[in-house]
């Protein structure tokens, strides 16, 4: 298995995707049919616009991505594509358009197959044991917040955390992730924005310059350092392979 799970796409003061550049470059080195999907419309923008904005990104990398809403048949481009870029936005909307159009099985066997998938935000969510901890507003209903399942836990992409002083009285993300493992057990990486995944096999590498935080059922979070992760909560979901 072979994926790169980011964040998010654009950090403060950069462009899109722009730190992320070298990473993406050697991640779909060689693969010459990269399909994007758009289907999680982040600001309600169209699948049209937002292919637009990744193909002329990947194209200034010397790539070249296709949106699938261009292809007549969208379960055929996800079978003949050589990988993938899930792009961000939300996350409800994106698992709902993958299952009413009878793709999400189809792009879970071609990324186990071995197909580079690439998410950033809801596309990184998409790649876990499911939806349940994003961020976004459920403003369309799936049948089933399960996901893709790449992943035996899931993420919290842009991950804050409570800032000293302030006089917010609403939850926090680590108040969330615990309401979360009330009813859930799968555990929980808070990424925070300039971090991301590097998964190549059954390894898992956390890259950028932060640590993440790892919230498990009934214990104390803790840190995990960039590098290798070892910790046994945090796996590729071997029941897939």
């Amino acid at each position: 298995m072979k994926a790169l799970l980011a964040s998010t796409s654009t950090l403060h003061g950069e462009g899109y995707l722009d730190y992320l550049e070298a990473e993406i470059k050697e991640f779909f080195e060689n693969r010459k049919n990269l399909v994007f999907i758009p289907y999680a419309r982040p600001g309600g923008r169209s699948w049209s616009e937002y292919s637009r904005l990744a193909e002329a990104r990947f194209a200034r990398m010397e790539l070249e991505i296709k949106g699938i809403e261009k292809f007549v048949d969208p379960r055929t481009a996800i079978e003949n594509a050589d990988g993938f870029f899930v792009g961000g936005g939300n996350s409800f909307v994106l698992l709902k358009t993958l299952i009413e159009n009878n793709l999400l099985e189809t792009l879970r066997a071609k990324v186990v197959a071995g197909s580079p998938y690439m998410g950033s935000s809801a596309g990184s969510n998409l790649a876990g044991h499911s939806i349940g901890t994003t961020n976004d507003m459920p403003i369309v209903h799936p049948p089933s917040l399960e996901a893709l399942g790449i992943l035996d836990f899931n993420i919290n992409p842009h991950y804050l955390d409570p800032e000293i002083g302030s006089t917010h009285m609403g939850e926090t993300r680590e108040t969330r992730i615990a309401e979360f493992h009330v009813f859930n057990e799968q555990a929980v990486l808070g990424l925070r924005e300039s971090s991301w995944l590097r998964i190549d096999g059954s390894e898992i590498e956390l890259k950028g310059p932060l640590t993440a935080r790892l919230f498990c059922r009934d214990r104390p979070a803790r840190e995990c350092a960039p590098g290798l992760i070892s910790e046994p909560e945090l796996r590729v979901n071997s029941n897939l392979s």
